[in-house]
């Protein structure tokens, strides 16, 4: 038991915060029968990463909260954050099951794979970091918003587009990754929402299935939190390239995997 919560907590937690697509990661886990996705743990790993996140930009989420009552930096955090999630949240209504039901394939998780490592890889070495944190406008906001529309397709990964677009706008790397972290936030906590009613309309809410939860919940913290402390830190001395590389090989080896297999 102990095996098939430690390593979707262990994948889910790399990947939802790094640009590799979590998505595709735990799609590739069940597809090669390593763990598969219950409707169950699929809630707890995506707490699991929101109380990461949130436990590490705590002074980002107080501010967004006082936003709601004052004027000032706070206010305007709290609106880049809104306009930049709404876009996600209006097409995922509408589209999100048959996005997943026509996508969830392996032939797909490699074409996405390669296609946003090679656009996450070059705009990253072209674009120039001229702008910080304090210069994303509610434009880019917006537009970093439509871009995260498309992480509705496994492979493409949430952080990963969203960095990419933000990179693209001349946002630096570290500013880039901060919003992007936080743009999870209401994204994350919206998806767990309509997962964890479907789980107790289904009645699967069981005392044992709430302990694994738990346990789920609290792996994904743990190694999410670690995950976003290393992230940050090497951003401030390098890039998304050996990101880029990764989601290369990744999906050149599926690639191979499906024509020989």
């Amino acid at each position: 038991m102990l095996f098939s919560i430690i390593i979707p907590a262990l994948v889910q937690s790399l990947t939802e915060f790094l640009p590799i697509s979590s998505s595709g990661h735990l799609i590739l886990l069940e597809k090669f029968q390593v763990s598969p996705q219950t409707l169950v743990m699929d809630i707890a790993l995506h707490l699991g990463t929101l109380v990461a996140v949130m436990a590490y930009f705590w002074r980002d989420i107080r501010d967004m909260i006082l936003g709601l009552f004052q004027k000032g930096t706070q206010r305007e955090l709290l609106k880049r954050v809104i306009v930049a999630t709404l876009p996600v949240v209006f097409v995922g209504f509408f589209l999100k099951s048959f996005i997943e039901e026509s996508f969830r394939s392996v032939a797909v998780i490699a074409g996405t794979s390669i296609f946003y490592g090679v656009l996450l890889w070059l705009i990253d070495a072209r674009a120039p970091r001229q702008r910080s944190f304090n210069d994303i406008t509610l434009k880019s906001a917006f537009l970093i918003g439509c871009a995260q529309v498309l992480s509705l397709v496994p492979g493409t990964s949430r952080s990963g587009i969203t960095m990419t677009c933000a990179r693209a706008l001349g946002i630096t790397r570290e500013a880039s990754a901060r919003f992007s972290m936080l743009l999870s936030v209401p994204t994350i906590a919206l998806g767990a929402a309509y997962v964890f009613y479907c789980a107790w309309r289904d009645h699967q809410l069981t005392d044992a299935v709430l302990s694994q939860m738990t346990a789920g919940i609290m792996w994904a913290a743990v190694l999410g939190f670690l995950v976003i402390f290393g992230l940050m830190r090497w951003l401030k001395y390098a890039s998304f390239a050996v990101f880029g590389i990764y989601r290369v090989l990744l999906g050149v080896g599926l690639i191979i995997w499906l024509i020989v297999g």
